[in-house]
């Protein structure tokens, strides 16, 4: 079965930056790949010039075997109620690359259909990156096994993808790490921590650009070496004054209060808070999303950027 799904031809749904990537390293795996996009529209454009088999989402849907629903979080499932359950084939394999509607607002699915997880550990650019050098970690999850072979084909697939390190787990596992993470350290965190950082050096008179090259710029390679060789491999890698600032002055940055709000924003991510939060917001048109755009681009952070980028 394994080999079955090997072969099999590939839907990839939605041509974002985790869409580009799948398709591109699937069809270098030697996998038939077909993009459903709308059209007209810049995605079907930027596949079309990739020499992609381009067609309506439900065209895409009904020519595969396997359907990797790669489409927004919010647009999935009107899209999917409206135009792809009436076009899957009998025994359809699904693919996401994020649980959470699975989680929070599972689709309803015909009982011979598999739905199973291949989440990679980064963005679409690093999926593709990757491509040929191991690839990057992947979760794996199972939503429904209809045929009795849905790991072997969230295998298949992941291994196609370029993956050659994979972790089991389960949907609400893989969905309330990643929304954690994201908010917590990989985003949230990391974009209020750079921000106030630099914010506390201008109000004291120190220069914008020198601000933004302490504690944004430098940020790249010591993220680089904490992943390279771990916590106790970067304070290695450092100087005795940068160690000791680390071990003295880090743990007052989040304190104890730090803690208990992480432990928050986990608590919100688990009860469905966030979800629905994020659905309210994404039925009004996500105007907050639109306004924190924008007052970002007008940051004093921005401007160093734009002064050190010329």
């Amino acid at each position: 079965m394994a080999q079955d799904a090997a072969a099999a031809t590939v839907a990839v749904l939605g041509y974002g930056h985790q869409g580009e990537a799948h398709a591109l390293n699937l069809r270098d795996s030697g996998r038939s790949v077909i993009v459903g996009a709308r059209p007209g529209g810049e995605a079907e454009s930027r596949a079309r010039r990739a020499r992609f088999a381009v067609a309506p989402l439900p065209d895409a849907a009904a020519a595969a075997d396997v359907v990797a629903c790669l489409l927004p979080d919010d647009a999935f499932p009107a899209v999917f109620d409206a135009e792809l359950r009436r076009s899957l084939r009998p025994r359809a394999t699904l693919v996401f690359a994020h649980g959470f509607n699975l989680l929070y607002r599972p689709p309803a699915l015909r009982p011979e259909w598999d739905a199973v997880l291949v989440s990679p550990t980064g963005p679409g650019d690093a999926v593709r990156a990757s491509y040929g050098r191991g690839g990057i970690p992947c979760y794996l999850a199972v939503h429904q096994d209809g045929s009795g072979h849905a790991w072997e084909r969230a295998e298949a697939y992941a291994v196609a993808l370029g993956s050659a390190r994979m972790l089991r787990t389960t949907i609400r596992e893989e969905t309330e790490v990643d929304l954690f993470g994201e908010q917590a350290v990989l985003c949230g965190g990391m974009n209020a921590l750079v921000m106030t950082a630099f914010d506390t050096l201008v109000r004291a008179g120190y220069a914008p650009e020198m601000a933004y090259l302490e504690c944004v710029n430098q940020l790249a390679y010591l993220a680089r070496a904490l992943q390279e060789r771990g916590v106790a491999g970067l304070r290695r890698s450092i100087s005795a004054t940068a160690l000791f600032g680390d071990l003295t002055r880090g743990p007052r940055v989040l304190g104890e209060e730090g803690g208990r709000r992480f432990a928050a924003i986990l608590d919100e991510v688990r009860d469905g808070t966030f979800a629905r939060e994020w659905m309210a917001e994404s039925a009004r048109g996500a105007p907050l999303l639109r306004e924190g755009l924008e007052r970002s681009a007008g940051e004093a952070i921005e401007e160093a950027y734009r002064k050190l980028s010329r």
